[in-house]
């Protein structure tokens, strides 16, 4: 149900814990000295070099929670169901075998049950909305008043439906916060507690957060004027979901009725004085995609159902054709391709991720109330499976850069320059451009990749050391506007084929 890629390289993956036991053993000691829902792990920690997992321990329901790392690289996790709806859980990541859970249960001030979380300039972590909860709040607290009414929650949720669960959160080149819920999005200014402004509804009248599940990213930002200090421009994408009624439709009638998908995307130019909606049509209807920015700043649109809405069973034509997006492509008939299919549907409490080694994570898939391997077509799907974009295919490895080095990885500072070393295997091969990008992974759960972004960052030159190696001298981030402190991959990208990541802190 829920994935985050850690900085170094391991994979927190989880579950909620109310449905019974799970086929992973907690050691023995953890189980007599925890307050545990039975004696089997509802969490685990891959291990992506090694294909190796252990067992977690969680003390708390996770149950539709949500997630962002700090500036530290910690993984800072919030609410979930019953006890768990006002606990902060944190997993800060080791080289050992000793890091855990730590949970505070009584730490937020509202019940969060579905809400969204977004990593901020200064560090902090905003959580927004959530079942009946109308209202947003930071951690760590914020001092004085904790928690904080947004009428805008409570205007997008549809009576009986909600449609404006997990809504979608995209931090903003100005610092401010964009929040979209149901087909409404608004400016955000979470420092003074106002909204700045109202963009136009999604045209079409479909519904674009859970049950209505769609998924968002904010395209790509480039960084390339003069010292990254050019207003950068931003755009967000918006695509899937399910028309009105959908959810009522597949889980309250009898027999259950399936409602085709929505089949549109919409961008938004959100830093244009007058922004309109550009819509466009997916080859095939979704509902519950997710949306991952691949390196080489394509978009991959994978997973969901053709028919009906997220919940219980609510869904059905699982969509196994992922979809690329290309969002640079001038023509817009031609910016949708249809990829090479799985053999595995994902639909409901699924999850993905992107690999530093630019490879998709994907694992998941529980349409049920409780555990059923026997269910057709949709068992719950206990595997994990990587998708391999196009740019690995082994022609492109001739192309394909690696990185040697990059000054001050671990103590990158806004507004400085830093260089990068990396080589191209073939000689000749190097047609003397390349990109660098930051990448920060995001917290996957229900379609929405919390804190996804994509830096593209300004290359002042490239100088050539030796027959294949390299040498670029890079802009860094202008502020934390731009790019929020922490972890980021960073890719060098030649010919549209990205190296395998590095991890900076920023």
């Amino acid at each position: 149900m829920h994935m985050q890629l850690l900085h170094n390289n391991k994979v927190v993956i989880f579950d909620r814990t109310d449905y019974g036991p799970s086929n992973l053993s907690l050691p023995s000691q953890t189980c007599r000295n925890a307050t545990v829902f039975d004696c089997s792990a509802h969490s685990l920690l891959y291990d992506v070099a090694s294909n190796t997992f252990r067992p977690l321990t969680l003390q708390s329901d996770t149950w539709c929670s949500s997630g962002s790392l700090n500036a530290s690289g910690s993984l800072i996790q919030t609410g979930g169901y019953g006890v768990g709806e006002r606990a902060v859980r944190i997993f800060t990541p080791c080289e050992g075998v000793s890091c855990d859970w730590v949970e505070n249960r009584a730490y937020l001030s509202s019940r969060r049950w579905y809400s969204t979380n977004q990593i901020l300039p200064d560090g902090r972590i905003i959580i927004v909305g959530g079942r009946r909860a109308f209202t947003y709040e930071f951690y760590p607290k914020n001092p004085g008043k904790s928690v904080f009414y947004l009428r805008f929650l409570a205007e997008t949720r549809d009576p009986n439906e909600e449609n404006n669960l997990y809504p979608f959160l995209h931090l903003l080149p100005d610092g401010n916060l964009f929040i979209f819920a149901n087909r409404r999005s608004i400016l955000f200014d979470f420092v003074n507690h106002r909204i700045v402004k109202e963009f136009p509804e999604i045209p079409g009248g479909d519904k674009r957060n859970y049950p209505s599940t769609g998924s968002s990213v904010l395209l790509p930002l480039f960084l390339t004027g003069e010292n990254n200090r050019s207003k950068v421009s931003a755009e967000v994408l918006v695509c899937g979901g399910a028309p009105p009624g959908a959810f009522l439709k597949a889980a309250r009638t009898i027999p259950k009725v399936f409602v085709g998908a929505s089949r549109t995307c919409g961008r938004l130019k959100v830093t244009d004085p007058d922004p309109i909606w550009v819509m466009e049509q997916m080859p095939s209807p979704r509902v519950m995609p997710d949306m991952l920015l691949l390196p080489n700043g394509d978009v991959l649109i994978i997973n969901g159902a053709a028919n009906g809405t997220a919940g219980w069973e609510d869904a059905t034509n699982a969509v196994l054709n992922p979809i690329l997006y290309l969002p640079n492509e001038p023509d817009p008939t031609r910016r949708f391709e249809i990829l090479a299919p799985t053999r595995i549907p994902r639909m409901y409490h699924s999850a993905s991720l992107l690999l530093s080694d630019g490879r998709v994570l994907i694992g998941g898939s529980n349409p049920h109330r409780s555990y059923n391997f026997t269910a057709r077509p949709y068992p719950t799907e206990l595997s994990l499976e990587a998708y391999l974009p196009r740019y690995l295919d082994p022609q492109y490895a001739r192309v394909r850069p690696s990185i040697l080095t990059v000054e001050l990885a671990r103590n990158m500072m806004y507004g400085k320059s830093f260089s990068v070393t990396f080589v191209i295997p073939a000689f000749g091969m190097f047609d003397g451009g390349v990109s660098v990008r930051l990448v920060a992974p995001p917290f996957s759960t229900h379609s929405t990749a919390m804190n996804q972004r994509l830096l593209v960052l300004r290359v002042r030159r490239v100088a050539q050391l030796s027959a294949f190696a390299y040498k670029a001298d890079v802009d860094g981030p202008t502020n934390s506007y731009v790019a929020p402190p922490g972890y980021y991959m960073m890719f060098v990208v030649h010919r549209g084929i990205p190296s395998e990541a590095v991890w900076v802190k920023l």
